[in-house]
């Protein structure tokens, strides 16, 4: 179900109803070529994903990018109901099966995760992937420094200023962050301070933990049959040659893209590259039209049970 809150000239800020009602904040843009959903990665927003969206959209693709539950201006799970990985993969089951055509699903770190599993659960769900800095194992200490940075402030910060010292420290090698940009990453409590604009809950539900689903994921990976690629960052600490490798054997058709100068946050890094990468790979692959029927005859309506 869409819901229509505002828009512009050109793209359209909606709430989408994922899994069991839950919420989603999403921002679309119309176009006639193959339909692109972009899924972010743990910690972030379908902000994330603004240049790259204009860039697909400017060349024709219809764009759809989401904030994930417990995410930006996405709803929180109620007290009550702890988060899990099958929410995540239900919500982009929900989102992409109710595209008019099978749409490429871009998706980066978390959010390529829940894109293998729900491919897994329902093929012919996308029609192409590309997977940003993400395998089905990843190296440890990547994972420990992205939950460390999350879990730094409880409290928040006393002021924007000092949110923009923590992301300088975290990633030094990106410009400062303005105040305007900051407002959309920190939600300002009533005491005056300033929090991060996902939930707390997400880094001990349903990150702390995540290694033990690496079989699965693997097993995931290696059911998927669509065209798929990776784009992977050279400085990246979660994903290393190794983890490629093992990657690459268990989707042999797979193709991947090397960015050198890239860190995990690839689109961010170096978005020029990524979005040529992306747009190269769109460009050899049939069109969603052509397609459509022979990949799914009817729309997704709900997740499985």
């Amino acid at each position: 179900m869409v819901i229509p809150s505002s828009s512009s000239m050109h793209c359209q800020d909606i709430r989408l109803e994922g899994a069991l009602g839950a919420g989603l904040a999403a921002t679309r843009a119309s176009g006639t070529r193959t339909p692109v959903v972009f899924a972010h990665g743990f910690g972030q927003t379908r902000g994330a994903w603004t240049s790259a969206a204009e860039a697909l959209n400017a060349a024709g693709h219809p764009t759809l990018s989401y904030d994930a539950r417990g995410h930006g201006d996405s709803d929180w799970n109620a007290a009550d109901l702890p988060y899990h990985g099958e929410q995540f993969t239900d919500d982009l089951i929900v989102v992409a099966g109710e595209q008019s055509h099978p749409p490429m699903l871009v998706a980066a770190s978390m959010g390529g995760l829940f894109g293998l599993m729900a491919e897994a659960r329902w093929p012919g769900l996308f029609s192409a992937m590309v997977l940003v800095d993400i395998t089905p194992r990843w190296e440890t200490r990547g994972v420990e420094r992205i939950l460390a940075f999350m879990s730094a402030h409880p409290d928040g910060f006393a002021s924007l200023e000092a949110a923009a010292d923590s992301i300088a420290s975290y990633m030094p090698h990106r410009p400062r962050k303005s105040e305007e940009s900051l407002r959309a990453l920190l939600r300002p409590t009533t005491d005056g301070r300033w929090n991060w604009h996902w939930d707390p809950r997400l880094v001990d539900e349903l990150a702390r933990d995540s290694e033990q689903h690496q079989d699965a994921i693997a097993e995931a990976a290696r059911q998927v049959q669509c065209p798929v690629l990776l784009i992977s960052g050279g400085r990246s600490d979660l994903v290393s040659p190794q983890t490629v490798e093992e990657f690459m054997t268990l989707v042999p058709h797979a193709q991947h893209v090397h960015l050198p100068d890239a860190t995990h946050m690839v689109a961010g890094d170096d978005n020029n590259a990524f979005t040529a990468a992306v747009l190269n790979y769109l460009d050899a692959l049939p069109s969603a039209t052509a397609t459509a029927s022979s990949v799914r005859t009817e729309h997704v309506t709900g997740a499985s049970q």
